[in-house]
């Protein structure tokens, strides 16, 4: 059964070793926030850190992985409060949002281990497929998160994840089904 560290909480996956990391994450530690997009490596939406690295989570089985440290989404920061996540918000540089994950993943590790990229850096390292096309603001944000990285700008926090009921029925107009009778009588 193997071992791994998964956003900073050791876990043991009872499945067969050679399940890639994408379906243990998943179906296993329900850890969606890292997406199926192919299956074979080339959109980038099932990025996770490993060990700092960004890498594609359905080319690596749980053998491959363990006793390495795994950060997917989730554990990226709980409150979005990353300068990333906080840039991706500010430059409107998420549009459906389905391959955002593995985009803040990617360029998570590229700030880490360069806060000044150039736009053929960031391409570079970010070599992840968004249907949307939001690679100008894209390369906007990952610069801007750059900047906040190193202290020479702020960003406004983007919401905390989450909204009540209540909220959600001010903000945005609830659709009313008609009253339809179940039976000839009604």
């Amino acid at each position: 059964m193997p071992r791994m560290t998964v956003n900073e909480r050791p876990l043991e996956f009872a499945m067969n070793p050679e399940t890639p990391l994408l379906w243990a994450l998943r179906d296993a530690a329900n850890l969606t926030g890292t997406k199926y997009g192919c299956g074979t490596g080339d959109c980038g939406a099932c990025m996770v850190l490993i060990d700092g690295e960004a890498l594609r989570s359905c080319l690596i089985t749980i053998a491959e992985a363990e006793g390495r440290f795994i950060t997917t989404i989730e554990g990226l920061s709980r409150d979005r409060s990353h300068p990333v996540q906080q840039a991706l918000v500010a430059q409107q540089a998420i549009q459906c949002g389905f391959c955002t994950p593995g985009i803040a993943i990617a360029a998570a590790a590229l700030i880490q281990r360069n806060s000044d990229p150039s736009k053929e850096q960031i391409e570079a390292a970010v070599p992840n497929l968004c249907r949307c096309g939001v690679y100008p603001r894209l390369v906007a944000a990952i610069q801007q998160a750059g900047r906040v990285s190193r202290r020479q700008e702020r960003i406004s926090a983007a919401p905390a994840p989450g909204i009540s009921g209540e909220d959600a029925a001010r903000t945005v107009p609830a659709m009313v089904a008609p009253d339809v009778g179940t039976g000839p009588e009604d």
